[in-house]
């Protein structure tokens, strides 16, 4: 997740780095093209901390927003829905044969974004806002009758920042590659890298 938050941040200072004047002319002959109401699909890889369980989960979602363009700079708000399959269980936690297990379910978010066309159909863009993550805990004690058996949801509040590109393939229709990093509050944390598809309105 470091590396993920890494690459974030890396990805923002490029962008603030981007010299005003590109190589490549933005092209105005349709007005504003990067302007108007967008929805996506995407999916991607999710590291949520969960348990001592190293592995990862696939994230899935839609996404909604609105851009505005001006000149070479893209401004926009966003908001977005996920679930995520991320998983993962210790066993002979309290007694033998036991099972405690955590899964990151549905995730709600909103922010902003600001980006710089380092062509007419590239966009480079750095992002923060509010998310909101859904967890699932439940025991096993391992018994036949399950007396000691629980399980319930904790939502955590968290900000995410992200980092990434996005192409438009023709007509309105764009492709985006992003990583981003949310931290929770009590001390959680997750990075995913997600792609998406969508049509500008």
């Amino acid at each position: 997740m470091r590396t993920i938050a890494i690459m974030t941040f890396a990805a923002a200072a490029f962008i603030a780095a981007t010299p005003v004047a590109a190589q490549e002319t933005v092209s105005q002959e349709n007005g504003s093209p990067w302007t108007g109401f967008r929805v996506e699909g995407l999916a991607g890889y999710d590291s949520a901390r969960i348990q001592s369980d190293n592995d990862g989960g696939l994230v899935y979602g839609v996404g909604v927003g609105y851009d505005f363009q001006t000149g070479r700079a893209v401004l926009g708000i966003e908001a977005e829905a996920t679930d995520s399959t991320r998983r993962g269980c210790t066993t002979d936690f309290i007694f033998i044969n036991d099972a405690f297990c955590a899964r990151a379910g549905r995730e709600l978010s909103i922010g902003l974004r600001a980006g710089v066309l380092v062509s007419p159909r590239v966009l480079l863009y750095a992002k923060a806002g509010y998310t909101n993550a859904r967890f699932n805990v439940d025991y096993d004690d391992g018994t036949p009758a399950g007396t000691n058996n629980f399980s319930y949801n904790q939502n955590l509040d968290g900000i995410r920042v992200g980092g990434g590109a996005e192409f438009r393939v023709g007509g309105n229709a764009f492709v985006r590659l992003e990583g981003r990093y949310s931290n929770y509050e009590f001390g959680g944390d997750r990075g995913q890298i997600v792609s998406a598809f969508g049509f500008r309105f």
